[in-house]
């Protein structure tokens, strides 16, 4: 998902918990950084070789982390959370118990419909898994990448192909019934008779969601300092978009609609967390790195362990461990709001953009109209919508809708 710069903290300007409007959260992400391996192609924040000691100490300051929540007019009451990293299943299972259980103590979590938790294939045992779906995680999202040995040992993935499946039948027999595959094609080397098989597998196993992913070089991680380097040869941009196009049309044929731009699911299991960041809406991030966005407010915790920790030490009750935030006017607000919902299939409703931001509508169907006499924009009385020529230049046209 495209984000946008935030604004660099310095001096005296600050932000605090209690400067931020007095709304109902519906969204909770926690950031657990600890992996095995550092994938070669990853961007996000995690670290390997962390002692059970310091993630005993990692759940006490992302409980205290949520404990400040408590005590502010911003109420965190979720109705969806989402464990990312690093790897949350490299948690020993006291310590994941002692944070699911401690924020349920601390977080009204009645009204939670959707509980996810990332994982590795191979990382996760029966007893694991069964010990996920007593305390409420309801959904499981795998990081399968590929079934293909080779693409697997390009991406520097630490798993066999039939790990996975093995995963999904313990994570199946432990009760869990909403599943997820991450999957990445256009890897060096990768063809598209390759990729289809990769897909063709995934499907054969009947998981109720796929993420499908482009490989992106992300700047300064090993694999794009490789590709600067002469390492390998990127594939093709006609073989990616061929890719992408091959993706859609079969996981279409499978029943699995295209509901995002890279995510598919059949009716019904959408990722409801994710659904709500593509809707604009509220989430408090806790744990090193974590975004949050709240009315316009848009923060990023300190990116970094040890910087974290410390933070959190000594931030007492209102202050956060952020190293970044902005505050976005309506104008961007609005056209954030667009570029969002427009990697959605239902896209933009014309009524929610003008509730939601008045005067917006009129502002931005200029230029609308200009995407839609390019081919890439659909417009209706009802909804603006990308065409399937937009589907495949949509981070262009998400910069229109940031610059107007």
């Amino acid at each position: 998902m495209l984000t946008a710069p935030l604004k660099v903290v310095c001096g005296t300007d600050s932000l605090r918990r209690g400067e931020l409007p007095a709304v109902d959260v519906p969204g909770l992400y926690v950031h657990i950084p600890f992996c095995f391996h550092k994938c070669h192609y990853c961007d996000f924040y995690s670290i390997t070789r962390q002692s059970p000691d310091r993630m005993e100490r990692f759940v006490d300051l992302i409980l205290r982390e949520a404990e400040g929540w408590t005590l502010t007019p911003t109420r965190l009451a979720p109705r969806t959370i989402f464990f990312g990293g690093g790897t949350p299943t490299l948690l020993p299972p006291p310590a994941m118990r002692r944070l699911i259980e401690g924020l349920a103590a601390r977080l009204d979590l009645m009204a939670v419909e959707e509980f996810t938790v990332e994982a590795n294939p191979a990382t996760v045992d029966g007893e694991y898994a069964a010990m996920l779906r007593s305390l409420g995680v309801n959904r499981l999202s795998l990081g399968a990448q590929s079934f293909d040995p080779k693409d697997l040992k390009a991406l520097e993935r630490h798993h066999d192909p039939q790990d996975v499946p093995e995963s999904l039948e313990l994570a199946r027999a432990a009760g869990f019934s909403r599943l997820n595959l991450d999957l990445i094609y256009a890897v060096p080397g990768q063809t598209l008779e390759s990729w289809a098989r990769s897909l063709d597998s995934a499907i054969a196993l009947g998981t109720e969601h796929l993420s499908c992913y482009a490989l992106t070089y992300e700047p300064n991680t090993p694999l794009a300092v490789r590709r600067r380097l002469g390492h390998f040869d990127a594939v093709e941009e006609s073989t990616e978009l061929a890719m992408m196009r091959w993706t859609r049309r079969r996981l279409a044929e499978a029943g699995l609609r295209a509901y995002e731009i890279s995510n598919f699911a059949r009716p019904g299991c959408e990722c409801r967390h994710n659904l709500l960041y593509w809707d604009g809406g509220n989430y408090i991030g806790l744990g090193p790195s974590a975004a949050s966005h709240v009315q316009g407010v848009r923060w990023k915790n300190k990116a970094h362990l040890g910087e974290w920790e410390a933070a959190v030490d000594a931030g007492g009750d209102m202050g956060l461990p952020l190293m970044e935030f902005e505050r976005l006017d309506t104008s961007r607000r609005a056209s954030e709001y667009v570029y969002l919902r427009l990697r959605l299939a239902e896209g933009v409703g014309l009524d929610e953009l003008e509730s939601r931001f008045p005067g917006s509508l009129g502002r931005l169907t200029p230029l609308a109209q200009r995407l839609s006499n390019m081919g890439v924009l659909r417009l209706d009385e009802a909804r603006w919508t990308l065409t399937d020529r937009g589907v495949e230049v949509a981070d262009a046209v998400a910069s229109e809708f940031l610059t107007a």
